[in-house]
């Protein structure tokens, strides 16, 4: 949700992008046409954007991906960087800083901060302390709502279109926070239907199945990878959440939701397969030369989207 608050004598209204939780359609589709917009200027008019500005990184997991995406869609923009990449470790959260502070005396050195945090209330306590925007780069089990619109701008530039297509969301859709965002969003395009396939013990939390039901989109279980996979225009295939286990056993019978080259053949020509990376076992990597093996592509577009969130919300020049 793109929140103000107006409470800071650095901006009139500072916005922030912390959870999908009351994202419109138009703020989706306005983030794609920019990230679109931007990909196609000229080096030296793109360093015009945001020049001077400063862009801080604070990330208390691992990260590679996203963390260089944001650090070079800031430089590509104009503005600088700052940061810590093991926030944890090499930061005074070692010595016990409360986040509270860090989130105060950042915003001061820095016009935005990028934030990666393990546990999954972080981001509004951040986006209500911070002076300026926070932007949530991945909150343990929760969102990632960054990587929910690059999905979105991968599957509208591959497929021309969100509306009415048929996805399949595979693998870890308990703790899978990418998966959390990317599902909050697709509510908001008419006749998507989801289909999803996961063991048992990593199944979609209710409440969220709940919600994502009553606000209309259509959700339907499947355990039979074969018998859905020559039905459907989009493949959100994902990693299993190791690190965010309970127990050992939730991953008993996980091959069973992988794709190779075998899957690949079931799969319509013009269908895609994303993932969010990393990848582990899940994903076969004889299949990454298929022109359906989009995911390569949608890690590339997360520079264009992370480009159009930083020019957003820190007021880069008009479109």
């Amino acid at each position: 949700m793109l929140t103000r608050v107006n409470e800071h004598p650095r901006r009139a209204a500072v916005r922030h992008l912390v959870t999908t939780d009351g994202m419109t359609r138009e703020d989706v589709l306005r983030f794609i046409h920019l990230a679109e917009h931007l990909r196609g200027l000229p080096r030296e008019r793109l360093r015009q954007r945001l020049p001077g500005r400063v862009i801080a990184t604070l990330f208390y997991e691992p990260s590679t991906r996203t963390r260089l995406s944001f650090e070079s869609a800031a430089l590509k923009l104009g503005a600088n960087v700052v940061g810590a990449e093991n926030a944890i470790e090499n930061s005074s959260a070692k010595k016990g800083e409360a986040l509270a502070d860090v989130f105060r005396i950042v915003g001061a050195y820095a016009d935005a901060i990028v934030v990666r945090h393990h546990e999954p209330y972080t981001m509004a306590e951040a986006a209500r302390l911070s002076p300026v925007p926070i932007i949530n780069a991945g909150a343990g089990w929760g969102e990632h709502p960054t990587q929910a619109l690059l999905d979105l701008y991968t599957i509208s530039r591959e497929l021309g279109r969100i509306d009415g297509l048929r996805i399949a969301v595979m693998g870890d859709l308990k703790y899978g926070r990418t998966v959390h965002s990317l599902l909050n969003l697709l509510r908001l395009f008419p006749g998507v239907r989801v289909t999803l396939l996961h063991l048992a013990s990593l199944g979609l939390p209710e409440p969220l199945a709940h919600r994502l039901r009553a606000d209309g989109l259509e959700l339907t279980e499947a355990s039979d990878v074969a018998a859905v996979l020559p039905e459907v225009d989009v493949v959100y295939q994902t990693r299993v959440q190791r690190e965010r286990l309970e127990r050992p056993e939730e991953l008993e019978g996980a091959g069973r939701f992988r794709i190779g080259p075998e899957e690949l053949a079931l799969l319509p020509a013009h269908a895609r397969i994303l993932h969010p990376l990393p990848r582990v076992d899940e994903l076969d990597a004889a299949i990454d030369e298929d022109p359906r093996a989009a995911y390569f592509r949608q890690a590339e577009n997360g520079l264009y989207m992370r480009m159009a969130i930083l020019d957003d919300l820190l007021g880069g020049d008009a479109v």
